[in-house]
């Protein structure tokens, strides 16, 4: 039953009754936890009707709710709130009818849809770092919240596996590298080939040094006709730069000139042209080194439980979306420039004109994403498809997507950029170029660590097994990583702390499993029993019809996660869980309560929490511990 809704109807007729019409909706807030109630209604828009004080309308309408309706035990008024008090009996039903469903907290607003969720979209030059777990683990949670909405979900990774960047590594590896494996270094080949792109980076600076130093003084004169016009605008703009921003912007755009016309650079460039070329060699290299971070991708995914149903490489879908520019040529939705290029103008949508097909008819990054989308929709018939994507992307999005729907694509209205925040350190941003970045494996491995030493701190290790504390540990490091991260609105930027989220008694993922742990260590201590069997206790007390109150919004709290893309929804359900639990407990005695029937209907509520704390931590893919 949705008490919500049943409320709801209840006031609106008591409404009709009263003042013979009704144009407005039934709002319902829960009641401030300072009076006495479970739902509050607000009258004030009714006054028109009731031609009366507020006070005067909210006690007659919860007068008519007490005598007419059989939810309603009682009600207070606060100037023009209504606090309604719901029967208690209610809650002891609920209790009863769910305390052991092991469908509880499944809902069913998604049945007969289909949505494909996208994420992780790493680069196969260099490993996983936080920002890529922030990304994955969103992406994990959110599939997991529509698959427990009753979606029908598929699990997506497009690969960016080709480019420039990932020339940079091979270009540093043929170099440098010695013929270096993953084998003879004892290094993941992820981190392996990341190694490699660092060093081009600094290989690069090097070399390019001197000719910065020049190029920013004026005394630099690049090869080419295009690139020294386009030097002389830059510089001749850096000469009357007087804000400091700008000056820096300008400066930027000269060094990246260098960088581009180094021999390191062209030789990179050079082996990106043999590639799309398809030159045996580097094809060959390229599909080595590439098979080294696919096997450590793997390692690092098993390890932070992330998974996918399907693979899209960027090396087969780069060039997909040019068709598509052809249909849109005809159809008038592009338009053709005089060097051949080609354009959609969405200014009139208060965006810019967008490039959609070099002039030499290469692709471009929206190419592939145009063509990418068809393949999507034609492979898997969806009815959503949510891009897990950082922030600085959102633009590009909003350019895809609109012009998704001038194409007349059926799917387009379902297509949506789950758009979240960067991650920052105390220490600051993380630079890839400079192998600043907080490296996944190296990350997990210090919040492991973390919990082991919180553990062994706090002695909650009698009676485990070496390895089930090693497992303990892994569980815990994990927990407190992933609540910490996606219990931040995924839209807000966020600052990671690692010594923060290990908290045993904060909002954390430690403190969510202890209370699990907890409820777990009181049901073995009541064993096979008749408290599995036995009937509710209806004269509840304060304590427990919170506790039960909390838990019949599970359902509520998980449609609204899914809707609103938002694991940190459940996060918070999560805590106020524990919380209100835990109260509970230090309140109303389980295992030393004399009277048998209060005593199991404590057990059942114990047990029925424990299974909600335990789902709601599967969808945010953390799992439960049984001891600590």
């Amino acid at each position: 039953m949705n008490l919500e809704q049943a409320l709801s109807d209840h006031i609106a007729s008591a409404i009709e009754t009263l003042y013979g019409s009704n144009t407005q909706p039934v709002k319902l807030e829960r009641t401030n936890p300072d009076f006495a109630g479970d739902y509050t209604f607000v009258v004030f828009p009714l006054l028109r009707l009731s031609k009366s004080t507020p006070e005067a309308t909210a006690n007659a309408i919860g007068e008519s709710l007490k005598e007419n309706a059989p939810i309603v035990s009682d009600f207070n008024v606060v100037k023009g709130f209504l606090n309604i008090v719901l029967n208690t009996q209610i809650y002891a039903d609920f209790l009863k009818d769910n305390w052991n469903n092991a469908s509880f907290g499944q809902t069913s607003i998604g049945k007969g849809k289909k949505v494909m969720v996208e994420y992780s979209s790493p680069n196969t030059n260099k490993p996983l770092h936080l920002g890529h777990v922030r990304n994955n683990l969103l992406g994990v949670s959110v599939a997991n919240l529509y698959k427990t909405a009753g979606y029908d979900v598929v699990m997506a990774n497009l690969v960016n596996d080709r480019g420039i960047h990932i020339c940079k590594s091979m270009i540093a590896w043929q170099k440098f590298g010695n013929g270096e494996t993953p084998e003879s270094t004892g290094m993941k080949g992820d981190h392996l080939v990341g190694k490699y792109y660092v060093i081009f980076e600094n290989a690069l600076r090097e070399e390019t040094l001197p000719t910065i130093e020049s190029a920013l003084t004026g005394n630099w004169t690049p090869e080419g006709d295009i690139a020294q016009t386009k030097y002389a605008a830059i510089y001749g703009q850096l000469q009357q730069a007087t804000e400091e921003k700008q000056i820096s912007k300008l400066k930027d755009d000269i060094k990246e000139l260098v960088r581009n016309q180094s021999p390191l650079m062209r030789e990179t460039q050079q082996m990106l042209r043999d590639w799309e070329a398809g030159l045996p060699e580097v094809i060959s290299l390229w599909q080595t080194m590439n098979a080294w971070v696919y096997s450590g991708f793997e390692k690092t995914y098993a390890r932070l439980g992330v998974s996918f149903d399907q693979y899209y490489y960027e090396s087969n879908t780069y060039k997909l979306g040019k068709d598509v520019v052809d249909e849109g040529l005809q159809s008038g939705v592009f338009y053709r420039k005089a060097d051949g290029s080609v354009w959609i103008d969405l200014r009139e949508d208060g965006l810019d004109e967008k490039l959609v097909l070099r002039g030499d008819g290469t692709s471009v990054y929206i190419t592939q994403d145009i063509g990418t989308a068809d393949l999507k929709f034609q492979q898997h018939q969806v009815d959503q498809s949510i891009y897990v994507v950082g922030n600085e992307q959102d633009y590009h999005f909003k350019v895809l997507f609109l012009i998704m729907k001038k194409l007349g694509r059926p799917f387009a209205n379902g297509m949506h950029h789950l758009s979240y925040g960067m991650v920052d350190l105390p220490s600051g941003k993380m630079k890839s170029r400079e192998g600043t970045v907080v490296d996944a494996d190296d990350l997990v491995q210090e919040m492991v660590d973390e919990a082991k030493a919180k553990t062994i701190e706090l002695g909650k290790t009698e009676g485990l097994s070496e390895s089930e504390l090693n497992h303990l540990y892994e569980s815990l490091g994990l927990s407190a990583l992933k609540f910490f991260i996606l219990k931040v609105d995924p839209r807000k930027r966020m600052l990671f702390n690692p010594q923060e989220s290990i908290d045993f008694q904060g909002d954390t993922g430690p403190f969510i499993q202890y209370t699990y742990a907890r409820i777990q260590s009181i049901l073995r201590s009541a064993g096979e029993g008749d408290w599995q069997t036995s009937e509710i206790n209806s004269a509840l007390l304060p304590m427990e019809i919170e506790t039960i109150q909390t838990l019949y919004r599970y359902p509520e709290e998980v449609n609204k996660a899914c809707n609103e893309s938002s694991p940190a929804v459940i996060c918070q359900y999560a805590i106020d869980l524990a919380r209100t639990f835990n109260r509970f407990y230090n309140e109303c005695h389980i295992m030393r309560e004399t009277d048998p029937i209060v005593k199991n209907t404590r057990l059942k509520l114990a047990y029925h929490t424990a299974h909600t704390l335990k789902h709601a931590l599967g969808l945010l893919g953390i799992e439960v511990v049984e001891r600590m």
